[in-house]
């Protein structure tokens, strides 16, 4: 490994650490400062939060391998996703700042739905955080997933193989340091050191995207003629790989635009929403949050498009589509640069398990142990068994993360779907319609969560009806809402009136 490269990661790490040593100086002394940030974050670091939290590894390994593998059909994802966010911001963002503050000032998405639902407080608070920890714990080990594929891939060979990691030492390497400097800053900076790394993150982020496909464009190492010579390499090789329709069966087009539907159930991402400072900031930071993400989206697929052609052009058999941004970085760039767009993956993958982290704590802290073993527990106590839950989610998500074969796209989307169905209906109704009640909550909550954990273990996401899988956030979250709708109407409405 160059030493520019190192440099250039010592000195990210230092700065995440720096940035945990500041928020921790400023807003852990209660719950509400660690797991809220006393709802003070500006419009930038909110939307930028948002986004980096959001997006993952996943924007910088799993949609660029995707596309890199089938070509521009794969690009529907980010086109669904792009929609939802949008549909999240103008639906979800100012509706949940508002309630959550004045339905009892609210710290966690279950406290929320307790608030609103009181006849149900305690159903609803249970349910939802094994909802939230379950789910969480596989999408962390999705983040640690691409923490070890970037070192086994970028960093091979800086250990020897050994027992101890059972003969992956790099990958084994790469998930225990990226976990290790995430819990370090998680806990203890809380909420805002997460939300301020993310916004240092996502700015690295971007700035990554939009500089690899530019680079690969302008290089002459074997493709020539900019974006026409990437198009004459691929069309040569995979005729069809432009064509944004190609192949693509109205189930699997269904499959990919329906990914947006999951934004409105993802806590680590509405959590967001709820420390925005007042509900009038909410426009300013979705213009900047939708415009990152527009970006960001279009500089993924970018990446894996021209990488492909890359590697096609200059003959490179790539094992793992997944790792073409990890090669690209090591062959283009001056090993100073190419720290940096690895310190970019790391940001990526960084900001989401830090988040998933975060919210996963606060269910296991707020909706567990002061509801069931100490109701009257300190603030300093509550911080500190925060802390510990970050640490225990972390050791879970590691060891489902030692399979060096799990794909991170595969694993984002089984959690992603998992928390779209089980809360996307949920909160959309919960903020949008008086006429719901605790039990349509309940029903809902639990509906979308066995559906779409049935739907995977019968495979039905793989292969339905003969054809391609349909992907289980779609069954989930019409389930969901037909079960909030139906025993809505059944019961009695709840009394409480949700803003318009």
């Amino acid at each position: 490994m160059e030493t520019g490269t190192l440099v250039s990661l010592a000195l990210y790490f230092i700065l995440m650490l720096g940035i945990g040593l500041y928020a921790w100086r400023k807003s852990t002394a209660d719950s509400a400062g660690y797991l809220l940030a006393g709802r003070s974050l500006s419009p930038a670091v909110a939307a930028l939060s948002a986004g980096a939290s959001d997006m993952s590894g996943w924007l910088l390994l799993g949609l660029p391998g995707a596309l890199y593998a089938a070509g521009l059909v794969e690009a529907w994802i980010g086109i669904g996703l792009f929609a939802g966010a949008v549909a999240n911001w103008i639906i979800v963002a100012p509706r949940l700042r508002e309630q959550t503050e004045r339905l009892g000032n609210a710290l966690t998405i279950p406290e929320f739905l307790a608030n609103r639902f009181p006849d149900k407080a305690v159903a609803l608070r249970v349910i939802s955080a094994i909802v939230i920890v379950l789910f969480f714990t596989v999408y962390t080990a999705a983040g640690l997933v691409g923490g070890g594929k970037l070192f086994e891939t970028a960093f091979a060979g800086l250990l020897p193989s050994s027992d101890l990691f059972g003969g992956q030492s790099d990958y084994m390497l790469g998930i225990w340091i990226t976990a290790t400097v995430v819990l370090a800053y998680t806990m203890i900076g809380g909420f805002l050191a997460v939300s301020l790394t993310d916004f240092v993150q996502g700015c690295i982020m971007v700035v990554a995207l939009v500089l690899m496909p530019a680079v690969v464009l302008m290089s002459d190492a074997g493709i020539g003629g900019g974006f026409g010579g990437v198009m004459a390499t691929m069309d040569a090789v995979q005729p069809g790989f432009f064509n944004l329709f190609g192949g693509l069966t109205f189930i699997g087009f269904i499959s990919a635009v329906t990914w947006g539907l999951g934004y409105f159930g993802q806590p680590h991402i509405i959590v967001r929403f709820m420390a925005i400072r007042s509900v009038a900031e909410v426009p300013t930071a979705r213009n900047i949050g939708l415009s990152w993400m527009a970006v960001s989206l279009l500089g993924a697929i970018g990446l894996g498009v021209t990488g492909r052609a890359f590697a096609e052009a200059n003959g490179i058999a790539l094992a793992d589509p997944e790792t073409i941004f990890i090669v690209l970085a090591g062959l283009l760039f001056h090993p100073l640069i190419t720290g940096f767009l690895l310190a970019a993956l790391l940001a990526a993958i960084m900001s989401t398990i830090s988040s998933q982290l975060l919210v996963s704590s606060s269910s296991l802290t707020e909706d567990f142990y002061r509801l069931f073993i100490r109701r009257n527990a300190s603030e300093r106590e509550t911080v500190n068994v925060s802390r510990l839950a970050v640490l225990l989610v972390a050791i879970m998500a590691g060891i489902i993360a030692a399979d060096p074969e799990s794909q991170v796209l595969g694993l984002v989307g089984n959690a992603w779907a998992g928390f779209g169905a089980a809360f996307g209906p949920l909160i959309v109704l919960a903020l949008t319609w008086d006429r719901m009640t605790g039990a349509g909550a309940v029903a809902g909550l639990v509906t979308g969560a066995a559906v779409v954990a049935l739907w995977i273990a019968l495979g039905w996401n793989a292969s339905f009806l003969g054809g391609p899988g349909l992907y289980e956030i779609v069954p989930g979250f019409v389930a969901s809402w037909l079960a909030i709708w139906l025993v809505s109407k059944a019961t009695q409405a709840a009394p409480v009136h949700a803003q318009a």
